[in-house]
């Protein structure tokens, strides 16, 4: 398939001091096929100086494709995707976070699947492949391996990371699917939805992992577990739309 544009959607919460360094990134990356990069910048009501960064890196950097939108009250990240996918216009999105944890170097790895007709939506792994991962929480693998499992009983897929941040979609495909969760909720109920949209193509390719702790920035704890959990139970067992 031949796609001229990715949309890259970044929900931001007070990541005014790695903001850029996210940017830099995304920007060195030449995407295969000549394809074009949309950056959309999703600030989620910030109390630091997140958006003050993304305008001084706009104004510094006029040759990259950045829109930027924020919340006029603190919503949530899964109310910040939204918001940006509705926005996307390129032909295939993917959601990348303001963080250091995952590699802008891999978009290729994710787009090979689609560009060359294999898949619709390709998942990005953390738990596979011989990339470098960073070796942090027990407790946290156990808790994604066991939300993994449990989502993949209830969409009847065989995925090793549901619970991963890289996620590449067909744009037209997911801003047709009614989408609820406002937090951390979004990646399970996705997940449920996109497996049950007839003869989809569903990939998963493996990717490095440069995860933060507490100290570092992390924000998801164990509520947020728990809500995966009830989601998963609402858009996969009980199948709600």
């Amino acid at each position: 398939m031949k796609i001229n544009k990715l949309s890259i959607i970044i929900p931001a919460y007070d990541e005014g001091n790695t903001i850029h360094l996210i940017l830099n990134k995304i920007k060195s990356v030449q995407l295969i096929d000549d394809i074009e990069k949309e950056i959309i910048i999703v600030n989620d009501y910030s109390k630091d100086h997140t958006e003050e960064a993304i305008h001084n890196y706009k104004a510094a950097n006029p040759d990259m494709n950045i829109q930027y939108f924020k919340h006029e009250v603190n919503k949530g990240k899964g109310s910040a995707l939204h918001t940006g996918i509705a926005k996307a216009t390129g032909e295939y999105l993917i959601i990348q976070d303001a963080d250091l944890e995952y590699d802008p170097n891999e978009y290729n790895d994710l787009l090979k699947p689609v560009c060359n007709g294999f898949a619709d939506v390709v998942y990005g792994s953390r738990f596979m492949g011989s990339n470098p991962h960073r070796i942090l929480f027990f407790w946290h693998t156990i808790g994604n391996y066991f939300l993994t499992f449990l989502s993949n009983m209830f969409s009847n897929l065989n995925l090793t990371d549901m619970e991963t941040c890289y996620k590449l979609f067909d744009t037209k495909l997911i801003q047709s699917i009614k989408l609820t969760e406002q937090r951390f909720g979004f990646e399970p109920e996705i997940t449920q939805k996109i497996a049950r949209v007839p003869k989809i193509r569903i990939y998963e390719v493996g990717i490095s992992y440069y995860g933060r702790t507490y100290e570092d920035g992390k924000k998801i704890g164990w509520k947020d577990g728990v809500r995966a959990i009830y989601c998963i139970l609402k858009y996969g067992l009980f199948g709600v739309k």
